[in-house]
């Protein structure tokens, strides 16, 4: 396997992403969509866990990490395009896309944007839709942020990222995500959680044509299993995964499960490629 180092690539609206490309074997191709106030490093886990089965894109979305941070407002339609646009700057057509929990709402929409472009769809600990009270909800938590920092939210996503067991027996992992969270520009925070308290990607799923398969921890608080539930009885043929005794951050808790639902991925749209 070689890692391209980090690289950047510029957006339609003149945004610059940053992106690594993990090349593999050739059994096909994967993009990876990371989790609101993460980065690209969230996939690494998962990525050195496929060990070279595809050739894996993991990026800093816009407002994250080493991509620029314009100023909002931020859509989640906008953020599928960023992907498109990513792809056709490697000069990748199509792949499987893949997200966790804000991932997995861009994933969602790219799919309903460029269905053609889609190969096989990944939704790990995410949803369609936040609820009736998601905008009241979210906006509340940006505006924690803005008044006290990202600091004063630590306490709180620890425990709904992780298990307690996991916590306990992992605190160099656990202490990685903080720091990246810590790291975070707080109008962009501010921004992508009023873009998921306005997120509402059911209306596309019914018409979904791909391999789908939507797993999640038993432990989910953030987005719970009936979350999960309602996609994978929504899109056509899809699967539903619950994982006994895992929370939020599924990639970084069981990454060889999440690579695992991945070539599982590659495997069922390269058969369906064949006919």
């Amino acid at each position: 396997m070689s890692d391209n180092p980090n690289s950047t690539a510029t957006t339609r609206d003149g945004t610059r992403l940053s992106y690594r490309l993990v090349k593999g074997r050739g059994r096909g191709r994967i993009v990876l969509v990371h989790s609101l106030a993460m980065d690209k490093t969230f996939w690494e886990p998962t990525v050195a866990a496929l060990e070279g089965f595809a050739d894996a894109l993991i990026f800093d979305c816009r407002g994250h990490g080493a991509s620029d941070k314009p100023a909002g407002p931020y859509s989640v339609e906008l953020f599928a395009n960023d992907v498109a646009d990513l792809m056709d700057h490697v000069g990748w057509k199509s792949a499987v896309i893949a997200g966790a929990s804000m991932g997995g709402c861009v994933a969602l929409t790219f799919a309903a944007i460029y269905p053609k472009r889609v190969e096989a769809l990944g939704l790990f600990d995410t949803t369609a839709w936040y609820g009736e009270d998601a905008p009241k909800a979210w906006a509340e938590r940006a505006d924690k942020a803005l008044a006290g920092g990202m600091a004063a939210l630590v306490g709180f996503q620890k425990t709904r990222w992780f298990s307690d067991g996991f916590r306990e027996a992992n605190p160099d992992v656990v202490e990685k995500a903080v720091s990246v969270f810590l790291d975070n520009d707080l109008p962009a925070y501010a921004a992508t959680c009023a873009m998921l308290g306005n997120a509402d990607i059911r209306a596309a799923l019914p018409q979904f044509d791909f391999p789908s398969r939507v797993a999640v921890g038993s432990e989910d608080y953030a987005t719970p299993p009936d979350m999960a539930r309602y996609m994978a009885e929504n899109i056509p043929g899809a699967e539903l995964f619950v994982m006994e005794g895992v929370r939020h951050f599924t990639p970084l808790e069981v990454p060889s499960t999440i690579a695992g639902h991945l070539q599982e991925l590659i495997e069922a749209s390269a058969s369906r490629a064949r006919g």
